[in-house]
């Protein structure tokens, strides 16, 4: 391939990253894939990932085009390894084959147990010319929570708190049971941004006892994530909001009793298929996950309130990987050493 030809790729591809991350489908626990069709150096066609059940980007994208177009000399470009075999859906690789495509440019592999390699094998069987790597990184950080779970077998765990200045992040009494709110407004817009973005969110049982959160996006456009509540008492009445109908909601029981109980959660949300969760509390909720390293970024925000007395922040160790003003907020946000 020359440099003229992978630039062109790459651009391609860019474009098909931007559409992806644009998708506002309910497709979880897919990943988000972005794709489209050239012919002639011009976007035919362009798709991504449906709600979850129905159609994938390779079929969005070609679907409109089938017996309308020949597409013996158009390339399919697509983020992510095609599938190769019948779910909810049949195989895209049978329907790329079908449809006369003869190149097929591929940004990053499907390393789940039921593609690893199995998609681009049939589509060389099949006479087609694929090339992969194309924007391998920024694929595989669009995918980032598709390959995390399917290579660690667990989701992609995201720590999520704000703190006063003088490090507590809650009273120890409040009037009522509604959020104590330490972090300004820009940067709970944001929070509900990063909800949007992920696949579950999760409290503990006395997160919603004293401050009965809803868990939702509502300063944002997005979808609402799955809600995960630790009910170690199994006493929750469902007149919490956390029970409302805004968004799916998950109760998992008796997670003290084990000796690693992070670990458990996280074997619980893999059968689950929940591929990332932004855990946001409380204090003993966050420390379960911080005690047993299980983590895989935590975004703190700092502000300028002061407490005096009340539930001292959790602590952390890591690499900061970013430093920032968020409103008033100093936000920083770490990974693991």
């Amino acid at each position: 391939m020359n440099e003229n030809e992978l630039k062109k790729h790459r651009k391609y591809m860019l474009r098909c990253i931007e559409i992806a991350k644009r998708n506002s489908s309910k497709y979880y626990p897919n990943p988000s894939v972005g794709a489209l069709v050239l012919k002639n150096d011009i976007i035919i066609s362009e798709g991504v990932t449906s709600d979850y059940g129905s159609y994938h980007a390779e079929v969005n994208a070609i679907k409109p085009l089938q017996n309308r177009t020949d597409l013996s000399t158009a390339i399919l470009y697509v983020t992510l390894e095609p599938c190769s075999h019948h779910g909810k859906t049949p195989p895209c690789t049978e329907l790329i084959y079908k449809s006369g495509i003869k190149n097929v440019i591929i940004g990053t592999l499907d390393i789940s147990s039921k593609v690893n390699g199995k998609g681009i094998s049939y589509l060389k069987t099949k006479g087609i010319n694929v090339i992969s790597g194309i924007c391998e990184d920024k694929c595989n950080q669009l995918h980032k929570n598709f390959l995390h779970y399917n290579k660690h077998k667990r989701p992609y765990i995201i720590l999520k708190w704000a703190k006063s200045k003088d490090q507590f992040i809650a009273p120890l009494k409040k009037d009522d049971n509604r959020p104590f709110l330490i972090s300004s407004n820009k940067s709970r817009q944001l929070v509900h941004k990063w909800r949007s973005e992920e696949h579950s969110i999760l409290v503990g049982y006395n997160t919603v006892i004293d401050d009965n959160p809803v868990l939702d996006v509502r300063h944002v456009n997005g979808n609402n994530p799955i809600r995960i509540v630790l009910d170690d008492k199994k006493s929750l009445k469902n007149d919490f909001n956390v029970f409302n109908d805004f968004s799916e909601t998950i109760s998992i029981n008796y997670y003290l009793k084990y000796k690693n109980p992070a670990k458990f959660i996280c074997k619980k949300l893999f059968e689950k298929n929940i591929q990332s969760v932004i855990i946001e509390g409380g204090k003993k909720t966050l420390d379960l996950f911080i005690n047993e390293n299980l983590w895989d970024e935590a975004r703190v925000f700092e502000s300028n309130t002061i407490i005096n007395s009340g539930i001292k922040s959790p602590k952390i160790y890591g690499t900061i990987l970013i430093e920032q003003k968020v409103g008033d907020d100093m936000l920083k946000i770490f990974k693991p050493n």
